[in-house]
């Protein structure tokens, strides 16, 4: 083959690469935005149970159970002693859909482990490969791992989702993330350091690749009950949700 056809082949292969990412990223937009759009069209109908699930954040932080941020980035939300069920959350940051999950059903999550009723597990991942969205959510996972304490953690995870950028501009920059992170009550001398240096930026993007592989993901979110992926419908629905949760916690 001459030089000439060779780079050819090799733009050829790029150019294949690059439209396959984009084809990824386009069926994961899909998905987000059906069920956003479901769960919107279901907010009509269960406007009251929102309200029945949700409390003001003095309320919650009030009454969460014991949170411990795990070496891998990973966060767990249980009572002491309690191993299972097991809920393990998996969310992107950047991603619509998971705002939403934790606008409707993140309290329902919170009042179940601090019940004792599940061991809730919170994997921040970044599932997107094209910009802006990629670099927005690998900010935004790598200021949260700049962050030791649970209960701060937990503030700066509301924070993110109540303050996501739009998929076509950049956004979680890092002054942003710096002021959430105080904010959240975050008084650790080297987070400021730590969130503008992304010192934990290439941790967060080898987790995500690992878990994705793992854990065949699609999409975000996916709730894992254990080890089962548990249906979308369920997990915006706050009362399917505690229903399944609490009957495999018998």
């Amino acid at each position: 083959m001459s030089k000439g056809s060779k780079t050819r082949s090799a733009r050829e292969k790029i150019k294949e690469q690059q439209a396959a990412a984009r084809a990824r990223d386009k069926r994961r937009r899909i998905v987000t935005y059906v069920t956003a759009g479901v769960v919107a069209v279901a907010a009509v109908g269960l406007g009251w149970l929102y309200a029945a699930t949700t409390s003001t954040p003095e309320e919650a932080a009030a009454g969460l159970a014991p949170i411990a941020v795990q070496p891998d980035g990973s966060v767990v939300m249980a009572q002491n002693g309690v191993t299972k069920p097991v809920v393990d959350i998996y969310e992107d940051f950047q991603c619509p859909a998971c705002k939403e999950a934790e606008r409707v059903s993140g309290q329902t999550f919170k009042n179940l482990a601090a019940e004792g009723k599940a061991k809730v597990v919170y994997h921040p991942i970044t599932i997107f490969s094209q910009e802006p969205t990629k670099s927005n959510s690998v900010r935004a996972g790598n200021a949260a791992r700049c962050i030791a304490d649970g209960k701060q953690w937990m503030a700066f995870h509301g924070l993110l989702f109540a303050n996501q950028p739009s998929e076509t501009a950049e956004g979680f920059k890092n002054d942003e993330l710096v002021q959430w992170g105080k904010e959240a009550g975050v008084t650790a001398p080297d987070f400021q350091q730590c969130v503008t240096s992304g010192k934990h930026a290439q941790a967060q993007l080898s987790y995500s690749e690992k878990i994705m592989k793992e854990q065949k993901l699609t999409h975000t979110p996916t709730v894992k009950l254990n080890g089962t992926e548990m249906d979308n419908a369920v997990v915006f629905s706050p009362q399917q949700l505690r229903e399944q949760i609490t009957k495999a916690a018998k």
